[in-house]
């Protein structure tokens, strides 16, 4: 895999038995044993991710808050100290640029995570807004700074504080606090992307290896695996999380995907807000729905969606098989006016009828 990257830890998940793939500019774990062991153990025990791939921003100045919630569609400005917020960033036609997470660290102090493949793009989108509003605030690219863990699952609060990390027990849903770990400052957020109860670590590179094998040792009689890409895509789409560049992207936006909540039109205008208010205005002419399969047979992305006089009224956006459900499950983006119709997919020729089914499919 030539011009890839490597993360930090990628020794560790060689040794460990991992199978990688290019994913983007990296070079990826996938799997370590198999996909469904590893869903299963991030759903009735723990699983152990490395996302260090993701890119961090630190946005700062008397202006910050301003300059997020210009820049962003939810609202930053009441967000406390502490606490985390999730929000899509959109473009003037409403499109989304990216999703990311907003970490306020203080009154003026911002820790931004943003999706891997957006990193470049991002970065200049931020400085080119505040450059046009001439806003006083400073952004720093801090990717290489850090390496990022996920513990996910029931059982990830009870590895954490075998692991010594006794104050996170009490963190409340979207919160952080920093701790010390090795004589360093970590961000533990009770956040993630499974769908499960858990927390993601921020920690300077140094000391991410110490950090890994601490948590699986801690983990080991609880059940903690290892897990991949093959698990987080299952997990994610189980629970009905968008992926960027699938269920979100530069021409689907917030409102069409479900994400409405993260839309605050109440608050200061915002890149987007008039694009976004005009779809609403005018009804939505497409929407991301979520949907299960008979049989063994994925329908994966870019495959279409038909009615039941056979006319195209969508595409497949995320296929996968669920563990979890034992079929296969997706979303795709279907033109309004065919939602109440019969929808199959076409799979070389066999058509499938697809159900729709409401996220999170884990609870069904």
């Amino acid at each position: 895999m030539p011009d890839t990257h490597l993360l930090p830890l990628h020794n560790f998940h060689d040794s460990h038995g991992a199978r990688f793939v290019a994913f983007g500019d990296w070079k990826m774990p996938v799997q370590y044993t198999s996909i469904l062991e590893e869903h299963k153990a991030v759903r009735e025990a723990a699983g152990l991710f490395d996302v260090s791939h993701m890119g961090e921003f630190h946005v700062s100045g008397s202006q910050a808050v301003e300059f997020l919630d210009k820049l962003l569609v939810n609202a930053i400005a009441a967000l406390p100290s502490g606490r985390a917020a999730y929000s899509p960033m959109c473009s003037r036609s409403g499109g989304v640029v990216d999703d990311l997470i907003v970490y306020r660290l203080s009154s003026e102090a911002f820790l931004i995570c943003v999706n891997a493949s957006n990193v470049e793009k991002d970065y200049g989108w931020f400085h080119q807004q505040a450059e046009r509003w001439g806003l006083d605030v400073e952004i720093h690219d801090q990717s290489e700074d850090f390496a990022l863990l996920a513990l996910q699952g029931p059982k990830a609060v009870l590895i954490l504080q075998d692991a010594g990390f006794d104050s996170v027990s009490k963190l409340a849903r979207f919160s952080h606090i920093f701790v010390t770990f090795m004589g360093v400052k970590c961000l533990v957020a009770r956040t993630g992307y499974t769908g499960e109860d858990g927390f993601e670590i921020y920690t300077p590179i140094n000391a991410v290896l110490e950090l890994a094998e601490q948590l699986m040792q801690a983990g080991g009689s609880h059940g903690l695996k290892l897990c991949g890409l093959g698990a987080r895509d299952s997990l994610r789409l189980e629970a009905g999380l968008p992926l960027y560049g699938h269920e979100l992207s530069d021409q689907i936006s917030p409102l069409q995907a479900g994400l409405e909540w993260t839309v605050k039109f109440e608050k200061v205008d915002f890149i987007g807000k008039n694009a976004l208010s005009e779809q609403l205005q005018e009804g939505l002419k497409r929407q991301v729905i979520h949907f299960k399969l008979d049989g063994r047979r994925i329908a994966r992305e870019g495959t279409a969606v038909i009615n039941d006089a056979g006319v195209r009224v969508g595409v497949v956006l995320s296929g996968t098989k669920s563990p979890g459900l034992d079929c296969p499950i997706g979303s795709a983006l279907i033109d309004s006016h065919a939602l109440a119709d019969s929808l199959a997919v076409d799979l070389r020729g066999h058509i499938i009828s697809l159900e729709r089914v409401i996220p999170p499919m884990q609870k069904l």
